[in-house]
């Protein structure tokens, strides 16, 4: 049984400095130049930060002294601190990482035969409220910051160095807490920082955007990036989607397709991932596949059926797998490459929100008064 601890563990902030982990490339050399520096400076420091993982300026040997001091006295690096850490018996690890204003978000680590992903957060909460999701159950607290994404991967890039599973992180997707296009230029520039050669070095295959739909955030996002595209379909008609995915009527399926077509025409040889929960006799039988395989004839399509993982108070169940089996069935018959996902992580709460949820039951059984982290431990 996990230990609740009502101590508060947040990352410490130093009054007025800046931390260096909300600057991607572009935006370091704006500031490094407010400071007189030259813009060479900032591929230096990212490289110190991101792919050398040193958070201490002083160690930063090929900044002058200087301006090793000047970054004391300004800036910081400053990472989200862990109040819960987990791996399941199938090598999902999960973290709790606070924030600042007491808050906490939920990172995953997904291992797998030559790959390793992260799901990071972009939201406290989520605004869009799909019926079926934990999160969206849950509300919507604020954005977060592009150092507060950053900061979940590199603090999972450096706990996975030194667990001693030579477990490598290759994929990030924005799949955790969250719309990602409701919180557009963190997520973007935090993608920027994913992307930069200087800092990640991903390619546009391996940063995966998630998203239920936001049309004009798609066109936008078509203009400035060619990361990978994942949208959260979940059902193949607009009356069914109106009430799972209540973004849907504000944007229909017509017009989400039409946003989806634009992005990949200007993202050669790229194609969307359609992401589909399995919902027992709400939206897995046959007539909703073949519906579904007409829908996105002429789209460059994956689709990705995904047994729905419960949680508290849902009336939701997973389609049973020989359910799951005959619906991947009859979209492979109909030309489209169709996985199902494993389910991950369910011993240690691997559902988006599942884990921030009952950390907030936690304290509200506790009668906490104040909006203070319980730390969780294995």
């Amino acid at each position: 049984m996990n230990h609740l601890d009502t101590g508060p563990r947040k990352p410490r902030r130093e009054p007025g400095k800046v931390n260096l982990l909300g600057f991607d490339r572009g935006a370091l050399k704006a500031w490094l130049a407010e400071l007189g520096e030259p813009s060479f400076r900032a591929v230096q420091v990212i490289k110190w930060i991101h792919q050398r993982r040193v958070l201490d300026f002083e160690r930063m040997t090929d900044l002058s002294k200087a301006l090793r001091v000047r970054l004391a006295e300004v800036a910081e690096i400053r990472l989200p601190r862990p109040i819960f850490d987990r791996t399941s018996a199938d090598g999902t690890r999960k973290w709790l990482l606070t924030l600042e204003g007491d808050n906490a978000v939920e990172t995953v680590f997904i291992p797998e035969p030559g790959r390793g992903t992260l799901c990071v957060s972009s939201q406290l909460g989520c605004p869009l409220a799909c019926t079926f999701c934990s999160t969206g159950q849950q509300g919507f607290e604020r954005n977060l910051t592009v150092a507060e994404i950053i900061g979940q991967l590199l603090f999972a890039t450096q706990a996975l160095e030194t667990d001693g599973t030579a477990r490598k992180l290759t994929n990030v997707v924005f799949m955790g807490m969250g719309e990602p296009l409701a919180n557009f230029t963190s997520v973007v520039r935090a993608s920027n920082l994913m992307l930069d050669e200087h800092a990640y070095n991903l390619s546009r295959r391996r940063v995966t955007l998630s998203t239920a739909g936001i049309v004009p955030a798609l066109y936008r996002l078509a203009e400035v990036s060619r990361i990978s595209l994942a949208v959260s379909l979940h059902a193949p008609n607009d009356a069914l989607r109106d009430e799972l995915v209540p973004i849907n009527r504000k944007y229909p399926i017509a017009a989400l397709l039409t946003a989806c077509r634009n992005y990949v025409e200007r993202t050669p040889h790229h194609r969307i991932t359609w992401e589909y929960v399995m919902l027992d006799a709400v939206n897995d039988t046959d007539a909703h596949a073949r519906e579904l395989a007409r829908l996105l004839t002429g789209i460059p399509s994956k689709i990705n059926l995904i047994p729905f993982n419960s949680f508290p108070s849902t009336c939701y169940r997973s389609s049973p797998p020989q359910r799951i089996r005959c619906f991947s069935e009859i979209l492979q018959r109909a030309g489209y490459i169709t996985t199902v996902r494993r389910a991950r992580g369910n011993d240690i709460d691997g559902a988006c929100g599942q884990l921030v949820g009952q950390v907030r039951n936690g304290m509200r059984q506790l009668g906490a008064t104040e909006p203070r982290l319980p730390v969780v431990r294995a």
